[in-house]
Parts: structure tokens; C-alpha cells; sequence
């Protein structure tokens, strides 16, 4: 804009340059709502496209027990794309050869020092029946290896970690996590998500390490029905790793996978360690959120020689800002008791304020807030299993 301005007089004088004065700052106007956001605090042009549109205000805060959403088949109307971004730019390789994936990618990593390495990061896919797997590279670096977030931490002090669930259904809670959560608290996304892969990118580009969601037969299926690919207790071994592989297809960069519901499901320890041997094959971890039978759980995953964990609380049964205080407090103790505990959380506005307002004085208290990797390794280390080799798919 000018220094200078237009007296009254000098309108009255020349409608001319008045006008095309009032057209260079709508033009102005327009072009920092695009980039900065609009002053009522509706998130820029290239943020909109990502995931679906908010749900009404009173979804932040549900009846305690219950999810906010079911998963649901998306429609026909299309994927939303990113925007805003440009078609083409010449990408900087990173420290280890893999280069940003899109311009935003490219811009996290140039301006977040907290931005994860883009994915797909190569070698580590293979073709599969709908759409790219994970896989071990030839070099036997693991997907959950590859896409975890680093952490050198104080391998002594008791270790938090965080995941929150039900990432990329509801567009208003996703972007306050992925924006105000901490980097080292995971997010857990929905495989029915719309734009799934923006959306993981977009939490890898802020520093957060990302899971999938495997829906699972809860006890009252098909009344509770969590979607199509829903993994089921007595389905056939082959119809089970049909859906799996599907929904391990849908994205790319996370470093687990993790139950939706499932309590039916985790009382049949033949289906969940043929699950987890699959995952176990294309080297991707599993993280069960403690719902289910802890004994039926260890005993699949120690069978099938893979790397899992289990989390220790459920922090929102009531999503009540105390409750997911309390929940938190007793996280803290069961660290203080065991070395390390995994809480999780589901898309409550109310939980991502609670952990975040909770991790700012976290350390203060004597702890570490890591990511559910390093928490899981440390546990594995702990029961002293040995990894078995990569298993060939048959």
C-alpha cells in the first residue's frame, strides 16, 4: 500500500483513483486471508482442503465411554486435494537421500527442525493387491524403524508416552493436535479418513510419529459396526489378511498399526496372532490400546515374534477435563512404578487441551514425555524377547 492517503476532497476530485484504490486493497485483503488466515480465525486456503469439514460445536465433549464417530465407507464425491502449494519445485535430498514428497513437505523440513523424514521413504513399499505395502528393505531397515520418531532421551528416567486415536475424521480436532500437541505425542488415524495421506504427512512435517487404525469386531458387531474392512474373530485367516492389507494400503509413514474397538476380537488369540505375525512380516509394530484381554494379547504377540506394546490407560473414558487429569496423574505413577507406561486418548477437544496444558510441566515433575517407539522398544528390551527374522508372505 501507499504511504500516502486520499482526502475527501481529493476523492470527490477523482472517482477514478478511488475506485482503483478500493480495488488494490480488496486485492490486498484477499491475498493475506489466502496466506495468513482471515481475522476471524478460519485457517488458510491451503489448510482447508485437508480432511473434512468440521462437525457442529457440540462435538467436542461426549457422553463418557462413547466415541464422538463411527467409521463409515467414504462417499463418491472425490478426494480433497491440498491446494495452494506449487506444481513443481525442485526438492532438497535430506540427510538420509529421500527427498520431500510435496513443496509443503519441503518447507516443513526447511523451517520445522521437529519435521520426520517424508514417506514414502524408499525401498520400504512393495505392490499389493490395493495399493503400495510396507516392507522390509533389502538392507532390513523396518517401516517402524524408518517412520519412527528419533529420541535420545534419558534411557533411566521414567518415559510417558501419548497416542491420541481417531486422527483425520474431524478436521477442527486434527489440526489442534497436529498443531498444539507436542511433537512426541503419536497421532492415530482413521483408515476411512478423506486425503489420509495429507493428513499423515502433515503430522510427520510438525514432528509427530503416526499410527494406523485396524478396526476390529467389537462384542455387539454387526450393531456396532466399525466399517468394511473390519477384522472378525472367526473369519478365515485369508479373508482377515485381505482387509488388513488393505487398510495397510491406504497410506504411507506410520510406524504401527493399532486396534479400533475390537474387544470380541482380542479374545480369539489365533486371529490376533495371525494379525500380528503379518505385521511382523512387513516390519510394522502393533500397539493395543488395553481394552481387550492383556493375557490373550502378550501371549499372540510373543508368538508371532512381534514388536508390540500395550497401552496402559485409556485417558478419556470421560472425557471430562479431570478425568483426563486423573487418568493422567495415574500414567505419571504407573511410570514412576514400572520405568515407562503408554496412555491412550481419542479426538476429544477437551483431551488435546488437558495433555497439552499437562505436558508443559511434565519434566518439571521429574519425567519424560517420549514417543510410544521409544517406549515400546524399551519395553520389548525389558521382557527380553528376541525379534525373530522377517517372515516371506506366502
Amino acid at each position: 500500500m501507499s504511504s500516502h492517503t486520499l482526502s475527501p476532497a481529493s476523492v470527490l476530485k477523482a472517482p477514478a483513483l478511488a475506485g482503483l484504490g478500493a480495488m488494490l486493497l480488496f486485492a490486498a485483503g484477499a491475498a493475506l486471508i489466502t496466506f495468513m488466515g482471515d481475522p476471524d480465525g478460519n485457517p488458510p486456503v491451503v489448510r482447508q482442503a485437508l480432511g473434512p469439514a468440521p462437525e457442529a460445536a457440540s462435538e467436542d465433549v461426549q457422553s463418557p465411554g462413547l466415541r464422538p464417530i463411527e467409521f463409515s465407507q467414504p462417499d463418491d464425491t472425490g478426494e480433497p486435494t491440498l491446494t495452494g502449494a506449487p506444481e513443481s519445485f525442485e526438492a532438497t535430498p535430506s540427510l538420509d537421500g529421500a527427498t520431500p514428497a510435496t513443496a509443503e513437505d519441503h518447507l516443513a523440513q526447511t523451517i520445522n527442525p521437529e519435521a520426520l523424514v517424508p514417506a514414502p521413504v524408499s525401498g520400504l513399499t512393495t505392490p499389493g493387491p490395493s495399493g503400495p505395502l510396507p516392507a522390509i528393505g533389502t538392507d532390513g531397515t523396518r517401516p517402524d524403524q524408518a517412520y519412527a520418531r528419533p529420541w535420545q532421551g534419558d534411557p533411566n528416567a521414567p518415559m510417558v508416552a501419548i497416542v491420541i486415536g481417531g486422527m483425520g475424521l474431524n478436521r477442527a480436532v486434527t489440526e489442534a493436535a497436529i498443531e498444539q500437541l507436542p511433537p512426541e505425542v503419536a497421532l492415530s488415524f482413521a483408515p476411512y479418513s478423506r486425503d489420509l495421506q495429507g493428513w499423515i504427512d502433515r503430522a510427520r512435517a510438525a514432528g509427530h510419529e503416526v499410527l494406523i487404525e485396524i478396526p476390529m469386531e467389537p462384542f455387539d458387531y454387526p450393531n456396532n459396526d466399525p466399517g468394511p474392512h473390519t477384522l472378525l474373530a472367526d473369519a478365515p485367516d485369508t479373508e482377515n489378511a485381505r482387509r488388513l492389507y488393505w487398510l495397510m494400503s491406504q497410506a504411507t509413514g506410520y510406524f504401527a498399526m493399532t486396534n479400533y474397538l475390537g474387544a470380541r476380537f482380542s479374545t480369539s488369540e489365533p486371529a490376533l496372532e495371525s494379525v500380528m505375525r503379518a505385521l511382523e512380516e512387513r516390519g510394522v509394530s502393533f500397539l493395543h490400546d488395553g481394552t481387550g484381554r492383556i493375557s490373550t494379547i502378550e501371549a499372540a504377540g510373543n508368538d508371532a515374534g512381534a514388536r508390540w506394546g500395550i497401552a496402559d490407560r485409556v485417558l478419556d473414558e470421560d472425557p471430562s477435563p479431570n478425568a483426563v487429569d486423573n487418568q493422567l496423574l495415574e500414567l505419571e505413577a504407573r511410570a514412576l512404578q514400572n520405568g515407562s507406561s503408554i496412555g491412550a486418548g481419542f479426538a476429544y477437544r477437551s483431551t488435546v487441551d488437558q495433555i497439552t496444558e499437562w505436558a508443559e510441566q511434565i519434566e518439571a515433575r521429574g519425567y519424560i514425555l517420549a514417543p510410544p517407539s521409544a517406549v515400546m522398544a524399551r519395553q520389548q528390551a525389558e521382557r527380553g524377547l528376541t525379534i525373530g527374522p522377517a517372515r516371506s508372505e506366502p
